[in-house]
């Protein structure tokens, strides 16, 4: 709700409130953003100058209270005495005073080439102006979540170049830390706390995408917060491109903090009563710890950024080619893999790269479409008719963006490529399209069209596997040329599941979740890495959006060797797939995937729309009376002591079961120690051993109870761990990197 009284607007959400005044020099400050307040509280939430302070630079020289340096603003100008940073840099001084505002029901009603938030909202319009500018302010309320954006139109008689424009800023009161997101290819989403003070925090991509090397969102909250207390804010933007956010504290204690697209290269001339809109920021508070942001924040995105087709509804269980057998394929080996994955439970067959052109490695067939018949002789349409008679949906991998130069588009439009006067960088063998092109764009769709409407397609898996160069001033262009593309690929066509990807997460935004429902988050399917990358992601993300795949081990990116159960456990909380060669599989593997698939299935909504919830020592999703969570361990420990689980927002008065999923304990990792309980001495690398680990397997540690919510809450005492005393059933004989989950469910 937004209401708006004697020049105070107040803005009320699901747990939040923001007070604005007007003050009497036009200007916009931002008295509160935080806990829910009344209208009536301003005189208690605002500030007092008192007489100032000796060097101020002073609005009116009579009005010791007037210094902008010290006020808390909601949008500031540069070059009137405001020395923090400015949210708009046009090459001049800038005065915008408040001109009038709208207060009204739904989206702001302007057209707009950016993807943003759709669905019941409010919305306060403020226009803000000075000589030949006009500046609007967009303030969206969805439930417990503030979206903000601005628009500069020219209304002068000069050119105006726009050098940089945030989305939005604020100045917010007290102590906080920001927790921004780092990485890079295989190393998405690592965490940094740094505390706000005076020198600029700053969370950039200048890659040309959002970028694994620095997420757009970040936290700010207090120092003692955890995930269940204290006052957390979750920002975002919506928006694929290079971004900026900085966080700073003034002397006073006024925490501003800003987002926007990067100021890097961008400049824009808005001509006699052009506009340019900034993308739409994301801003969501909680006073209950990153918990409750996090809650907060992954139902906005299931309800108001995910396309509509797909909001509430389950993702299917894929097998993906890519790491069974990459360009090494046929017709014959593709349907083996998919009538094993069938076989195994899977829902789905995912052909990966290279089906088009001459695509046998990654230097040639990019840009091109034309099937290759020696891999599919029937074309794409015989060959998804022969996936969907095994009972299988049928995906297939694209990669639109890119051209390799070894290609027949390369030769005929050499000038379609980013390059720039030098000799052209080339990331993975490959270019850049320019999407500002109209005909570039027009030349995807078309052919992504083409190969989409001449099969049973179910899903896409659209790639993008290098940074940008040469894009300069285009930057923000070409992500609206990605979204136009998108758009007029998948918006007729609403029914087919698309994931984007870019390297894994070089490109995993709101921007992207906008045009699909999920994104492959990393190319590292080690889960141990994982654990990281998807519980990061889990601050603001929920699990229906992230993809996650079981793979081989040892690891492709660490050459860590992680048990089958800790693979399936830790790819539960996400978008279940699997990606390894499965002829290699052992028949007691197939069985433990089959399990795994089958329990998936069972509690898949559970998995994929329940709320989430970070524990000590692993996670927890919950639906509908139904409890899981997943506890993940490092190494073992010699003599391990007790262990307790705590699960939490169960009813306390309510009893449930609760047991855990069963895992089965090969013969072979118990290596030499075999010979401690059988008759003979065998050999541990024999071919008894061997053959016994190939077909044998034994129980571990079952355990099955009934218990109150608040006993559960309290702390479950699981069985106890291997001790290296001995074997025992009623033991939990995990190894290195081991895991196990646990399923509450309501007894009626």
């Amino acid at each position: 709700m937004i209401t708006y009284k004697n020049n105070i607007f107040h803005i009320q959400g699901k747990g939040f409130s923001s007070l604005m005044r007007i003050n009497k020099y036009g200007q916009l400050e931002q008295l509160h953003f935080g806990e829910e307040v009344e209208m009536e509280d301003v005189q208690a939430l605002e500030y007092h100058t008192g007489l100032g302070w000796g060097s101020s630079i002073l609005l009116d020289d009579n009005d010791l209270a007037s210094c902008p340096d010290v006020i808390p603003y909601v949008w500031s100008e540069n070059g009137r005495g405001d020395y923090r940073e400015s949210p708009l840099e046009i090459g001049k001084s800038m005065e915008f005073k408040y001109k009038c505002h709208k207060i009204y029901k739904g989206v702001a009603p302007i057209k707009c080439a950016l993807p943003q938030a759709k669905g019941e909202c409010d919305t306060l319009e403020i226009h803000m102006s000075q000589n030949g500018l006009l500046l609007k302010l967009y303030f969206s309320v969805f439930d417990g979540v503030l979206t903000r954006r601005a628009v500069l139109t020219n209304i002068g008689k000069e050119t105006v170049e726009i050098q940089k424009i945030m989305s939005f800023m604020m100045d917010i009161y007290g102590d906080y830390e920001a927790t921004t997101f780092h990485g890079s290819w295989i190393a998405e989403m690592r965490d940094s706390k740094q505390v706000a003070q005076g020198g600029r925090i700053v969370n950039e991509s200048l890659t040309g995408f959002s970028s694994n090397q620095h997420h757009p969102g970040f936290l700010v909250s207090e120092p003692e917060a955890t995930e269940e207390y204290g006052r957390v804010y979750g920002i975002n933007l919506i928006y694929s491109g290079n971004h900026y956010a900085s966080i700073q504290k003034s002397y006073q204690g006024l925490t501003r903090i800003m987002q926007g697209i990067s100021p890097n290269n961008f400049s824009k001339k808005l001509q006699l009563k052009e506009s340019f809109e900034t993308p739409e920021a994301v801003i969501c508070f909680s006073d209950k710890g990153f918990g409750g942001m996090s809650e907060k924040m992954h139902a906005f995105v299931n309800r108001y950024i995910i396309p509509e087709y797909w909001q509430g509804r389950e993702r299917p269980v894929l097998y993906n080619s890519w790491e069974g057998c990459m360009f090494d394929f046929d017709q014959r080996r593709l349907l083996g893999l998919a009538k094993t994955a069938k076989d195994l439970g899977c829902e789905m067959f995912v052909l990966d790269d290279g089906w088009f052109g001459k695509r046998n490695d990654d230097k040639a067939g990019l840009g091109d479409y034309n099937i290759n018949k020696k891999k599919l002789p029937q074309g794409m349409n015989g060959f998804a008719d022969k996936i969907h008679a095994l009972g299988l949906q049928f995906g297939l991998w694209f990669e639109p963006e890119s051209v390799n130069m070894d290609s027949d588009l390369y030769r005929a439009h050499p000038d379609w490529a980013l390059t720039d006067e030098f000799t052209p960088v080339l990331g993975r063998h490959q270019l850049l399209l320019d999407l500002t092109k109209q005909e570039v764009r027009d030349y995807i769709v078309e052919n992504v069209g083409k190969v989409l409407d001449s099969a049973n397609i179910n899903y896409v898996k659209w790639d993008m596997n290098r940074h940008s160069i040469a894009l300069g001033t285009k930057a923000h262009d070409y992500i609206l040329g990605l979204y136009d593309v998108q758009r007029r690929v998948f918006e007729p066509r609403p029914h087919i599941l698309l994931e984007n990807c870019a390297s894994g997460g070089n490109r995993f935004d709101l921007g992207m979740l906008c045009m699909g429902p999920q994104i492959w988050c990393s190319d590292d399917t080690d889960p141990i890495e994982r654990l990281t990358i998807q519980g990061n992601l889990s601050y603001l993300y929920p699990q229906s959006t992230y993809g996650t795949h079981v793979s081989a081990a040892p690891h492709a990116q660490t050459l860590r060797v992680t048990p089958l159960a800790t693979r399936g456990n830790v790819s539960f909380f996400g978008c279940l797939g699997y990606e390894l060669d499965l002829k290699h599989l052992l028949s007691l593997e197939k069985e433990e995937i089959k399990a795994q698939i089958a329990f998936y299935k069972k509690y898949r909504m559970v998995f994929q729309y329940g709320s989430f919830k970070r524990l000590k020592n692993g996670w927890q999703v919950k639906k509908d009376g139904t409890a899981i969570a997943g506890v993940f361990r490092g190494q073992v420990a010699a003599a391990p002591g007790y262990e307790v689980l705590r699960m939490k927002d169960l009813d306390k008065k309510k009893q449930y079961s609760f047991v855990n999923r069963e895992q089965k304990l090969r013969v072979g990792q118990f290596g030499a120690l075999i010979k401690h309980v059988v008759p003979v001495n065998l050999n541990p690398n024999g071919a008894i051993l061997r053959t016994a680990d190939r077909k044998i397997t034994m129980g571990d540690g079952k355990q099955e109870l009934k218990a109150s919510g608040a006993a559960l809450m309290s702390g479950i005492r699981l069985l106890p761990i291997f001790q290296g005393t001995g074997y025992d059933k009623n033991q939990r004989t995990l190894t290195d990197f081991g895991s196990e989950v646990f399923v509450a469910e309501e007894v009626l």
